[in-house]
């Protein structure tokens, strides 16, 4: 991207900008996935073209999904949910017909490592931890216990 003349984020590196005046252009990229926005439409179609001739790949049109958010368009605006990644985790888990809580866990929740207690299927534990951290990207109110649960990942 530094060959296109577009900067790296020092607070994200998957993000790369590139300013113009008064037009910006972003590009973030998740492994083999990437979201070009702007207000430069000349700029997207020179990226594009660009990237067409550097890498074998694919566009895919507007964005309609990103890492487990669902991305719908409106008049009213854009907006962004997380439905069905959530429903495919509670079915994986065999939860889908769980009750919902208000606060999952309580602010001192007295979780501890102890030793010598039979430890949790890891592999498991680390990936269904993993999963919940993308859903607190839409949902701040699971923030805390998701941060709570991820300081076991060593020991489940």
């Amino acid at each position: 991207m530094k060959k296109f003349k577009y900067g790296q984020s020092n607070s994200d590196h998957t993000l790369f900008l590139k300013r113009n005046k008064d037009k910006k252009t972003c590009l973030i990229i998740y492994v083999d996935d990437m979201i070009i926005t702007n207000n430069d439409e000349e700029e997207i179609s020179e990226l594009k073209r660009k990237l067409f001739l550097e890498f074998e790949m694919k566009d895919l049109g507007n964005l309609k999904y990103f890492l487990g958010i669902e991305v719908l368009r409106s008049r009213q605006g854009i907006f962004i949910h997380q439905q069905k990644y959530i429903l495919d985790l509670l079915a994986e888990t065999w939860m889908i017909d769980c009750k919902p809580a208000e606060t999952p866990i309580l602010t001192n929740h007295g979780l501890q490592i102890i030793e010598g207690a039979k430890l949790a299927n890891r592999e498991q534990y680390q990936k269904l931890v993993g999963k919940t951290m993308y859903l607190s990207q839409t949902r701040p109110d699971i923030a805390y216990v998701v941060g709570v649960v991820s300081r076991f990942m060593h020991y489940p």
